[in-house]
């Protein structure tokens, strides 16, 4: 096999770039978008006039390899489980599943061989390579301060702001570290859609390291930040600049004490599709595996846990 037959389920705002990626790249082939509404099915035919339309996956389960998710988070164990009964490779848009439940009960139907990769494509950032090897080669625990917030937008109003835009930073907080996490506990507020729209949450792991993560969706202004401290020093990242600040213990050469460098603005989605299609034909690990998504969701339970109970919820 040269290249990936794969179908797009879903052609809402997210699923129209998916599918232009899948439609690029030389390792896939796009047989088939899968839309259940009318409207979005002649923008797709418009968009790609030679891949066949349909508005259900079972339509095209024995032309493809391989599906990509990109639906309601309500849909997802429902496709999932039946691309997995039907043998095929799955790379689903995070959350993996609305529940931790769920999440757990698909590890019964992953087919053996076959790949398994959840969308938490905010480890795609170029200058994780430089900065993950770091943050591992401390000699003491690592602080991390992630800071997602923007004005209300009117979007993904049927979930929390834990499950829309957190879940990214928890599962970055846990990569970056990777150690265990052994309890979370979390603050918010419900300002305008009777969800959580504000939520700080500290998250404490088994080697003292730490992380508070602050998600809004309520704010003045839109940031996106990571400052990683520790008695090295302090890094800062302005992903919405592609900016990296660094000050360490020593002044540097030029006499300053804060260098500041610009790193390469990546396409997410694309290098992600990538990485999908490569596991498939070469038969290695995915990017972000069935395990890490149902960490993630793991993290996403306890922040909401904590906010509903006001208490630290120990894992």
């Amino acid at each position: 096999m040269s290249k990936v037959k794969v179908a797009v389920i879903g052609y809402g705002h997210l699923g129209k770039w998916h599918t232009d990626k899948a439609a690029s790249l030389d390792n896939s082939e796009l047989v088939a978008i899968v839309e259940a509404f009318e409207a979005n099915q002649k923008l797709a035919k418009a968009k790609h006039p030679n891949v066949k339309i349909v508005s259900d996956i079972k339509e095209v389960i024995d032309e493809i390899d391989a599906a990509i998710i990109v639906t309601p988070t309500s849909t997802h164990f429902e496709l999932c489980q039946y691309l997995m009964q039907n043998n095929k490779h799955v790379f689903c848009e995070k959350p993996i599943c609305p529940t931790l439940n769920e999440a757990i009960n698909l590890e019964k139907f992953i087919p053996e061989g076959k790949v398994i990769q959840v969308g938490h494509s905010e480890r795609c950032h170029q200058i994780w390579e430089e900065l993950r090897p770091k943050i591992h080669s401390l000699g003491s625990p690592a602080h991390i301060k992630i800071t997602r917030v923007a004005a209300f937008k009117g979007r993904a109003t049927d979930v929390d702001v834990v499950q829309d835009l957190m879940i990214h930073d928890l599962d970055l907080s846990k990569w970056l570290i990777n150690e265990d996490v052994i309890s979370v506990r979390a603050y918010g507020n419900k300002i305008r859609t009777g969800k959580w729209d504000q939520v700080n949450a500290v998250i404490n792991f088994i080697n003292g390291s730490s992380a508070i993560i602050t998600s809004s969706r309520n704010h003045v202004k839109e940031i996106r930040s990571l400052e990683v401290s520790s008695n090295e020093g302090v890094h800062y990242v302005d992903l919405m600049k592609n900016e990296y600040s660094f000050a360490t213990k020593d002044q540097f050469d030029d006499g300053e004490f804060v260098q500041t460098k610009s790193y390469e603005k990546r396409d997410h989605l694309l290098m992600e599709q990538e990485e999908f299609y490569s596991s498939i034909l070469e038969n290695k690990e995915p990017m972000v595996d069935y395990y890490d998504g149902v960490r993630a969701v793991r993290l996403v339970q306890a922040v909401i846990e904590s906010l509903e109970s006001g208490n630290e919820i120990k894992l």
